[in-house]
C-alpha cells in the first residue's frame, strides 16, 4: 500500500470570459480519490453523489448535474470515470485514474484565488494548492466624468483604470495626444492604475471635451471627461424674517437652484436703514441658511438681501426684503428657579428672558413669610444669575416675587413660593457632611497623630522603648556629662584649699573649653593641653607630702587675682 501523493498541479492563467482548465493528478495504493476546494469561500467540488448510469443518461440531485460515463461491473459496481457540474454549469470536475480536471466556463474576476486539491485513500491523504489568475481589460472605477473650472483656476481630472496586466494610460484633446511633458496649461501626474491631468484653463477654448485611453494585451478602453467653465451661484430666494426685536433679528432663506459648478462655501447677508447708502455684511456659518443679525437699533426699519458665494465668486443678490425692529420697552419677566442653599439659606436661579430693548439694570427681589404681611426687599444687579436669600426661618412657607427693570420701567412681577425644611438634628453624619474634604483629611490626620502619640507614651511606662525613651536617654546622658565634669572641677579646687595653701584659686579648663575674645568671638592665645605654661621639667610636681600633683603638660592654669600670674614647674616646688 502506498500514501496518496499529489505528482502534479499548476498555476493557472485565464482571460476573463474564457474557459479555466485545472489539472491535478495523484497516485497511491489503492488509487486515492481527487477533490477540490476553493480558498476565498471553502466551497468543495467533487465527485458528489456517485451513482452508476447507463451511458448518456443524466441524474439531477440536490448539489450537481452528474453525467456517468463509461461504467463497467467487475464483481460489483466499479465508476471508472465520472464528470460532475454545478447546477448554474459554469464548473465542471472530471475523475477516473487519480487524475481530476477542474473546468469553470466563462471565468469571472470573483474565480480568481487559490484551489486546494486533495487526494484521500483509506491510508491517507495529501493536499497541494495551486493560484486561478483572470486576466482582463482596463476597467475604470470612476464615474464622475464632469469638472468645473475657470480661467486661471487649476483643476484635476482623475482616470483610475483597474486592469490585468497593468495597462497604459494616453489622455487626448480632441485628435492630439497629451504630452507627459508639462505645458502652460496641462501637466500630467502617473501612479499604478491612476493617472491625473492637472488643467489650468487660461481661455474658453481649453474648456470641453478629455478622452482617457487606457490599454493591455487584453484590450483597449476609453473614458471621456468633461471639463465644463464654472459659473457663480444664482441668487438665493425665500427670504423671510423671524424672532425680530429691539435689537436682533434671524434671517432665513433657501439655498440657489444652481451652485455654478462649484460648490457653495458660505453666504452674504446684507442689510441697511433705507437712507442710507453703504450696507452691512454678515457672513454664515458655512452653507447655513440661517444668520442672526445683531446690533440693531430699536424701532427702525431695515433692508435685507442674500447673496451665495462659491470658488469662483459671488452671484446675484436676492429680492430686497423690509423688517422693522420693535421698540423700547419694560423687560419681560424673568424666569425663577430654586435651589436648596447651606443651612438657612435658599438659592434663586434668574433667567432672562426678553430685555426689552436695553440692559436689565436691576433685579428687585420681596420675600416673606406666608404668616407675616411684612416684605422683606433684596437688589440684585442685573448681570448676576441667582440671588441668595438668608436667613430664612426653619419649617416656614415663603412667597416671593422678583421684577427686572432697565431703563424703561419695570417688568411684571415673578411669582415663586418655596418652603424650608425643618431644622437638623446635628448628629455627627450631619456634621462630617457640613465639612469640606480638605477638614476631614485633616481630623483624620490629627486622629493617626494622637493615636501614634499614645502608642509612644504606653511604651515609654510599659517596655521603656520607643521614640519618647530614646529622647529622655539622650538629654540625661548630656546632663550627666555635664554633672560629672563639674563634680571633677570642684574636688580639685577642695584638694588645693586643704593644702592650707595661700596661692590664688585656680581653674582648670580642657582644650574643649578655650576662651574665646568677648569683640569677636575668635579664640584667644591661650596655652592648652600640648602647650605647657613654662618649660616642662621631666619629673612630675611634688608637694611636701610625696602625693602627685597638677601635671603641666594635661591643665591649662588660669588665677583668679589682682595679681594674676601663671605658675610654672619651678614655683611648683616653693
Amino acid at each position: 500500500m502506498i500514501r496518496p501523493h499529489i505528482t502534479q498541479l499548476r498555476n493557472v492563467t485565464a482571460v476573463e470570459g474564457s474557459a479555466a482548465l485545472i489539472s491535478c493528478s495523484a497516485e497511491g495504493e489503492p488509487m486515492p480519490e481527487v477533490s477540490w476546494r476553493r480558498a476565498s469561500d471553502g466551497q468543495s467540488f467533487s465527485n458528489g453523489d456517485k451513482v452508476a448510469q447507463d451511458e448518456n443518461t443524466q441524474t439531477q440531485n440536490r448539489k450537481y448535474l452528474t453525467w456517468g460515463l463509461r461504467a463497467h461491473y467487475d464483481g460489483g459496481v466499479q465508476l471508472t470515470q465520472l464528470a460532475v457540474a454545478l447546477a448554474d454549469g459554469r464548473v465542471e470536475v472530471r475523475s477516473g485514474h487519480g487524475k481530476s480536471t477542474l473546468t469553470i466556463a466563462g471565468v469571472r474576476l470573483t474565480d480568481l484565488g487559490i484551489f486546494h486539491c486533495e487526494a484521500q485513500s483509506r491510508i491517507g491523504a495529501h493536499q497541494k494548492s495551486m493560484y486561478l489568475d483572470i486576466e482582463y481589460a482596463p476597467k475604470f472605477q470612476n464615474n464622475h466624468t464632469i469638472f468645473y473650472s475657470w480661467e486661471g483656476n487649476p483643476v484635476n481630472i482623475s482616470c483610475e483604470v483597474m486592469s490585468n496586466p497593468t495597462a497604459t494610460i494616453l489622455w487626448r484633446r480632441e485628435r492630439y495626444t497629451i504630452s507627459n511633458e508639462a505645458t502652460a496649461n496641462t501637466r500630467l501626474h502617473s501612479a499604478p492604475g491612476r493617472s491625473l491631468l492637472e488643467v489650468t484653463p487660461s481661455s474658453e477654448r481649453d474648456f470641453g471635451r478629455y478622452n482617457c485611453t487606457a490599454r493591455n494585451n487584453i484590450g483597449a478602453r476609453y473614458q471621456e471627461f468633461i471639463l465644463a467653465q464654472a459659473d457663480v451661484p444664482s441668487n438665493p430666494y425665500s427670504v423671510r424674517l423671524s424672532a425680530v426685536a429691539q435689537r436682533i433679528a434671524t434671517v432665513a432663506f433657501t439655498k440657489p437652484e444652481s451652485h455654478g459648478g462649484v460648490p457653495i462655501g458660505h453666504y452674504v447677508v446684507n442689510y441697511k436703514e433705507p437712507a442710507h447708502q453703504e450696507w452691512r455684511s454678515v457672513r454664515s456659518h458655512g452653507v447655513q441658511t440661517t444668520v442672526v443679525l445683531s446690533s440693531l437699533e430699536p424701532n427702525t426699519t431695515y433692508e435685507v438681501r442674500v447673496a451665495a458665494v462659491n470658488g469662483k465668486g459671488q452671484g446675484e443678490y436676492s429680492h430686497t426684503e423690509t423688517f422693522q425692529t420693535l421698540p423700547i420697552r419694560e423687560p419681560s419677566p424673568p424666569i425663577v428657579n430654586g435651589q436648596r442653599g447651606m443651612g438657612k439659606a435658599y438659592r434663586l436661579v434668574l433667567t432672562k428672558r426678553d430685555d426689552g430693548g436695553m440692559p436689565i439694570v436691576e433685579y428687585i427681589v420681596k420675600y416673606k413669610p406666608d404668616k407675616e404681611d411684612q416684605w422683606m426687599t433684596k437688589l440684585v444687579p442685573g448681570m448676576n444669575e441667582f440671588a441668595m436669600l438668608q436667613p430664612l426661618q426653619w419649617n416656614t412657607h415663603y412667597s416671593v416675587e422678583i421684577t427686572a427693570r432697565n431703563i424703561k420701567g419695570l417688568s411684571e412681577p415673578t411669582l415663586f413660593t418655596f418652603r424650608m425644611p425643618q431644622k437638623p438634628d446635628i448628629t455627627a453624619d450631619s456634621l462630617f457632611s457640613s465639612l469640606g474634604l480638605g477638614a476631614v483629611v485633616g481630623l483624620g490626620v490629627a486622629a493617626v497623630l494622637l493615636l501614634l502619640v499614645l502608642v509612644d507614651v504606653s511604651c515609654f511606662f510599659l517596655r521603656q522603648c520607643g521614640l519618647l525613651m530614646c529622647l529622655t536617654r539622650r538629654l540625661c546622658s548630656r546632663k550627666s556629662a555635664t554633672s560629672a565634669k563639674g563634680k571633677d572641677l570642684e574636688e580639685g579646687k577642695a584638694a588645693y584649699l586643704g593644702d592650707g595653701s595661700k596661692e590664688p584659686i585656680v581653674e582648670m579648663r580642657t582644650e574643649e573649653e578655650r576662651i574665646t575674645s568677648a569683640d569677636d568671638g575668635s579664640p584667644v592665645n591661650e596655652p592648652t593641653e600640648t602647650t605647657p605654661l613654662t618649660e616642662p621639667e621631666k619629673l612630675p610636681l611634688k608637694e611636701e607630702n610625696g602625693k602627685e600633683v597638677l601635671k603641666p603638660d594635661t591643665i591649662e592654669i588660669k588665677v583668679h587675682g589682682e595679681n594674676s600670674h601663671h605658675t610654672n614647674a619651678a614655683d611648683s616646688k616653693a
